[in-house]
């Protein structure tokens, strides 16, 4: 029979299956990558089993508890956590502190013939080791951070790079304020596990680790402190591309790639595809002022019925040169003022690329 466990670094390495059995208003704020979330009380069942403890303690909780554990609700968890075993025979569960709420489920799986183990401390004890994991690897793990202008290719050059952890992805942003993507972003805390589990994953063997250069947001979702820090610090490589070049790619991700996200819209990926560019243009709007604002506007949407009627993105480049010169491009050295590491390597996307091939493994 498996026991309860307090390995967390083994259940991240391992990526192990997770029933958590918190209720969802605790769940969406925060849970880990492979978690699933089976509660044992709804969200208004938890409520009311805290009023209850807090008025008459906790023995009158429980019995509230079981009282709301009618036969059909128990059938329903039970169906489900049963499920969960048999599709995770390796899984364990987990509530907060791995208290009652933990035990109570292992018991009633118990009754029905099923062993799944939980895991000590919950989840609270899991987040604070992350937590505590996050910290140490962005004080010993040796960064190399990859730098360059919006549209240098710093993205594919991560997907390219051995050994990188990749924020955007993770973040499920592109970074600007037309960064947006079809997935959703993840909750804050559960952007932040998931970094500290990649990290912790890619620290398991020696060697750099590459990192896209970041803002302190991604989308919505903020760098943690101690990784702006050590960032901020590390050596880095600098990738120099011509403005056009960088446009082209810019049209190409933005654009064209992007095309496929507005694909099922009712009037049409290329009219969806324009609206949703102009929204982003909006971000900006105070930052290029009023008058630069409503000429870039006119433009892109000059370049959007281009896109519609002829299927061409030509016309998009000098909207997009326009924000580089007069954005992106002066708030990003704004930024490499910021930065403390030295220059590793520096050349175009295709030197950084064979650099990064020549990188130990």
């Amino acid at each position: 029979m498996r026991q309860n466990t307090a390995d967390y670094r083994q259940l991240f390495l391992d990526d192990t299956p997770l029933m958590d059995v918190r209720a969802p208003v605790e769940f969406t704020r925060g849970a880990f990558p492979t978690a699933e979330n089976l509660p044992l009380l709804d969200d208004r069942q938890r409520e009311q089993v805290g009023t209850e403890y807090k008025r008459s303690g906790q023995q009158a909780a429980i019995e509230l508890g079981w009282k709301l554990a009618t036969p059909e609700v128990r059938a329903e968890r039970l169906a489900q956590w049963r499920d969960f075993a048999q599709r995770h025979p390796d899984g364990y569960l987990y509530c907060f502190r791995g208290g009652l709420r933990s035990r109570t489920t292992q018991q009633l799986l118990r009754e029905e013939g099923i062993e799944l183990p939980l895991v000590e401390g919950g989840y609270k004890a899991m987040r604070n080791f992350l937590l505590e994991q996050l910290e140490q690897h962005c004080a010993s793990v040796p960064l190399v951070v990859i730098s360059g202008h919006t549209g240098s290719g710093k993205t594919d050059l991560i997907h390219l790079a051995q050994r990188a952890l990749d924020l955007e992805g993770i973040a499920c942003h592109r970074g600007s304020s037309f960064g947006r993507t079809s997935r959703p972003q993840p909750a804050q805390i559960d952007f932040e596990n998931r970094v500290s589990i990649d990290l912790l994953k890619l620290a398991q063997s020696p060697g750099r680790i590459m990192v896209e250069d970041e803002s302190h947001l991604i989308g919505r979702c903020a760098l943690p402190p101690v990784l702006q820090q050590a960032m901020a610090a590390a050596p880095r490589v600098l990738v120099q591309e011509p403005a056009e070049a960088r446009a082209r790619r810019i049209i190409r991700d933005y654009v064209a790639d992007a095309l496929v996200r507005f694909a099922d819209s009712a009037e049409g990926a290329e009219q969806a595809l324009g609206e949703d560019l102009r929204s982003s243009l909006g971000k900006i709007q105070k930052r290029l002022g009023g008058l630069r604002y409503r000429q870039l506007d006119d433009q892109l949407q000059d370049a959007n019925l281009q896109l519609i009627h002829s299927g061409s993105a030509d016309a998009y480049i000098p909207v997009v040169m326009s924000l580089l010169q007069e954005y992106y491009d002066g708030t990003y050295d704004y930024l490499m003022q910021k930065r403390q590491g030295e220059i590793l390597f520096q050349g175009d996307f295709d030197a950084v690329a064979q650099w990064l091939a020549e990188q130990p493994r």
